[in-house]
């Protein structure tokens, strides 16, 4: 593999790729199993003292305190949709994305767009089966940037892009 080597992907943005993304870039984060955590526990807490509450007969109390759980949780789970569906429609308002990744970062030139951004800032990746996704460092924040499989030219060049990520950033 050459050390001047390049990755071309061109693409259009799909939301299940989008979702996807934010799932991945969320998971790798402290602050987003512990927020998943609390929910839980907030939910867990809030059933108990409805079993204690209903044991009082207090039915209203017990209403609420389930309710409140409810949507303590259900409000967790939807942050990674709605993230997405928001960043979504900036993403695919641009229309068709041409990414060149080389030893130097990745570039993303789309319609009102173009944008370099250089190893030293995604320092980790990680790949699922439909996509590589790209972080910044986790002192820097919660930046991402994802490549679509589906964009490559072929299988080989699959092979190619991940040897480019594992030479300059590290495996998430």
């Amino acid at each position: 593999m050459s050390a001047g080597e390049r990755i071309e992907l061109v693409y259009s943005a799909e939301f299940t790729e989008v979702h996807e993304a934010v799932r991945v870039r969320l998971r790798s984060t402290r602050w987003w199993r512990l927020f998943r955590w609390a929910t839980r526990a907030v939910c867990a807490l809030a059933a108990l003292v409805a079993v204690v509450a209903l044991r009082h007969g207090d039915v209203r109390v017990v209403v609420k305190l389930v309710l409140l759980g409810l949507v303590a949780v259900t409000c967790a789970e939807l942050v990674p949709r709605a993230s997405a569906r928001s960043l979504f429609r900036l993403i695919g308002s641009q229309g068709e994305v041409r990414a060149v990744v080389d030893e130097d970062g990745g570039r993303w030139i789309s319609r009102d767009t173009d944008m370099a951004i250089r190893w030293a800032l995604l320092t980790r990746y990680a790949e699922t089966p439909r996509l590589f996704v790209l972080f910044t460092e986790r002192s820097s924040g919660t930046g991402f940037a994802y490549l679509p499989k589906r964009g490559l030219a072929g299988p080989a060049d699959e092979e190619r892009l991940r040897a480019i990520l594992d030479r300059n950033t590290t495996r998430a």
